[in-house]
């Protein structure tokens, strides 16, 4: 068997009618259960992400205050190092001042006496075929040297064996003696040691030196660097920093270069000051850095203690401010139960008083249709009753042969009239026939039939057993409809019925009932007391539907849309309330279906009941 369902669950319905069985009834919207998961499920989000920032910004504050230490430990490197270094480039700017005075002052004690013959005797020993630019010396072999610093040293040997080098280096050494520089070289133009404390380096060619070339030019250069062994005044000495400057050496009392001076002094004693200095500095910047660090330390606990204080101050106001909202809505739920049930009372009772007004007209109809049957009926058993007299003189007569007969023996009696002849005959003249009385009694059945089969059908129509569902024969339940729809619609208005062959339906006979006796009356309140209806059913895909046609005016297209609105009415003032397609729709809604309308004016209106076949049956 094909059942039908005819109620969806999950179907909102925006106007419910309240009904004594919960099967029709849509689950009612629990605002406090929803609210409180909402709001709980909001509240944790919040907070979570309240946490998240909080914690953010403690690691933000924590990663600020490390770039800062880290920031300053920098600043400090780069000052200590800047100190140092300025420190470095003082002492050597210090030094070289200090080698131009002491070269302006040699040059001045021995320059003129000394060194300036001795250099020209110098000049005149060659060192062009020493040129290892040149490769002199070495082209194709025929230099007697086999590489030029060979050739160098034989320079050297020969410039050491000017007479006067003995007297130049001793005065060289009684002025350098005990005093900072450890060693003294002097340079001709043409780039060539002529002089040097450290005798093995005479004769060495200084051209490519930037230092030599800077001094040439007028310039002087200097140089820090450290050496593991250096060989001074005093002898070989280790580890030592020294700074070598370039120095130009002009003649005394003019402007004319005339030789370069490289001076070696001694600077580690300043350069171990400076370090003791950039230590101790560096010292101080580790004290204060870990000053910062503990402070940054403090700062953070400070930041988190603050945090968390922040975060639980968060969950407090939040947990009041759910707990409110929760008594608020709480109590707004209550108010709105109340308010929910007494609109469903007031709406029930409106539905009960439009169901009321059209059984007042149908109730007007029947007991039209009713006053014909009792009439004639009456009039019958009057007639019948008239007629039973008539027969009275004749079941006397019979009494009275029946007592006389009984007290004879005989099966012949002699029976004297006694003028009575004469009344008998007139009396049987006048008797009805049994046939015509038997016409009155099946008129009078008929009349009784009749009435019985309304009483049925408004029995069926009605149904006591209302507010529970049952398996109802839509089809018959049309029959019914019309049936009682027939004593209210004008006779001038041809009902026409068309069914097919429908699957039985599980639902509230009694509403579907008044949505089809609804949608009836209104097409023929539509049709003035002429037109045609047709009533028609069909399986249509998953539905069931039900048709109500008529060839009326059709409704107006601006009043189309809100046809199925509550107390919305196109009739005229007190002639209706606006309910009934209202009900209709909120029923068929409550059923899992719809009702739906095409009209157009002139041509007619249609209204539609779908109702969902029950899948969960699984047949078709």
């Amino acid at each position: 068997m094909i059942r039908l369902s005819c109620y969806n669950q999950t179907i909102p319905v925006v106007f419910a009618l309240k009904h004594s069985t919960n099967t029709l009834n849509p689950a009612q919207f629990k605002l406090v259960r929803y609210f409180s998961f909402a709001s709980i499920t909001m509240f944790v989000l919040v907070a979570l992400a309240f946490s998240y920032f909080i914690t953010q910004q403690s690691i933000f504050f924590n990663e600020v205050q490390n770039q800062q230490i880290q920031k300053i430990n920098s600043l400090q490197a780069s000052f200590a190092q800047q100190q140092q270094d300025v420190s470095r480039r003082d002492l050597l700017a210090i030094h070289e001042s200090g080698n131009v005075n002491l070269t302006r002052l040699f040059a001045n004690s021995l320059w003129t006496e000394y060194m300036a013959p001795f250099v020209r005797e110098a000049a005149k020993i060659s060192s062009d075929h020493c040129d290892a630019k040149n490769g002199s010396g070495q082209k194709d072999g025929l230099n007697q040297y086999s590489d030029n610093s060979e050739c160098f040293i034989e320079v050297g040997q020969r410039i050491l064996q000017i007479p006067s080098f003995g007297e130049i280096n001793k005065k060289v050494f009684e002025s350098m003696q005990k005093s900072t520089v450890f060693k003294i070289k002097v340079f001709d133009l043409r780039g060539v040691t002529v002089y040097s404390s450290q005798h093995s380096q005479i004769g060495e060619s200084k051209m490519d030196n930037k230092g030599w070339q800077s001094a040439v030019a007028g310039i002087p250069a200097s140089e820090l660097t450290h050496r593991d062994t250096f060989s001074a005044f005093e002898g070989v000495v280790e580890d030592r920093d020294v700074i070598s400057s370039y120095l130009p050496v002009y003649q005394p009392g003019s402007d004319e270069l005339v030789g370069v001076f490289e001076v070696y002094s001694d600077v580690t004693p300043f350069l171990r000051q400076i370090k003791l200095t950039a230590d101790k500095m560096d010292a101080i910047a580790r004290n204060n850095l870990n000053q910062v660090e503990i402070e940054a330390l403090s700062n953070q606990a400070r930041v988190e203690t603050s945090s968390g204080l922040m975060l639980m101050i968060i969950f407090i106001l939040l947990l009041v401010l759910f707990l409110s909202l929760f008594f608020i809505v709480l109590r707004a739920d209550r108010i709105l139960a109340v308010q929910a049930e007494e609109r469903e009372k007031a709406q029930t009772q409106l539905a009960q008083a439009e169901k009321m007004a059209s059984l007042g007209q149908m109730v007007a109809g029947v007991a039209h249709q009713l006053n014909t049957p009792i009439a004639f009926s009456h009039s019958n058993i009057s007639l019948i009753k008239s007629s039973m007299r008539a027969y009275d003189p004749v079941r006397k007569i019979y009494m009275r042969l029946a007592d006389y007969f009984s007290q004879h023996d005989d099966d012949q009696v002699a029976i004297r009239l006694q003028g009575n002849r004469k009344k008998m005959i007139s009396q049987a003249s006048i008797l009805p026939e049994i046939s015509t009385v038997e016409g009155m009694l099946d008129d009078t059945l008929n009349g009784l039939e009749q009435m019985r089969e309304l009483v049925d059908n408004l029995q069926a129509f009605t149904r006591l057993d209302r507010a529970k569902t049952s398996l109802f024969n839509i089809n018959e339940g049309l029959k019914n409809v019309v049936y009682i729809a027939r004593s209210v619609i004008p006779t001038g208005i041809h009902v026409v019925e068309s069914y097919a062959e429908l699957p039985l339906v599980r639902c509230n006979p009694s509403q579907l009932n008044q949505i089809f006796l609804n949608l009836i009356n209104n097409s023929a309140q539509a049709l003035s007391g002429k037109g045609e209806i047709l009533i028609s059913s069909q399986l249509s895909d998953d539905f069931v539907v039900i048709r109500v046609q008529d060839d009326g005016p059709g409704i107006n297209a601006e009043d189309l849309p809100y046809i199925f609105d509550m107390y919305f009415t196109t009739k005229p003032v007190g002639e209706g309330t606006g309910m009934g397609l209202g009900i209709a729709q909120t029923i068929a809604q409550e059923h899992g279906g719809d009702i739906t309308v095409e009209s157009s004016p002139g041509k007619g209106t249609v209204f539609s009941v779908k109702l969902p076949i029950d899948q969960r049956s699984g047949i078709r």
